[in-house]
C-alpha cells in the first residue's frame, strides 16, 4: 500500500494499519491492548511498525 495511507492508518485506525501490514499475531495483539490502555502508545506502536 501507498506509505501515505498506512500512515493516515496509523494515526486513525492502528489496529487495522498493524492488521494489514503484519497480519494476525503477536503485534495486532499488542497494538489492540496498546489502543484499548491509552490510545497514543497505540499509534506509536502502529507508526513504528509500518516505518520499518
Amino acid at each position: 500500500m501507498n506509505k501515505i495511507i498506512m500512515i493516515l492508518l496509523s494515526i486513525f485506525l492502528p489496529p487495522v494499519a498493524v492488521f494489514i501490514k503484519e497480519g494476525v499475531g503477536k503485534h495486532l495483539l499488542i497494538n489492540i491492548i496498546l489502543c484499548l490502555f491509552f490510545y497514543l502508545p497505540g499509534i506509536i506502536h502502529a507508526l513504528w511498525l509500518n516505518m520499518k
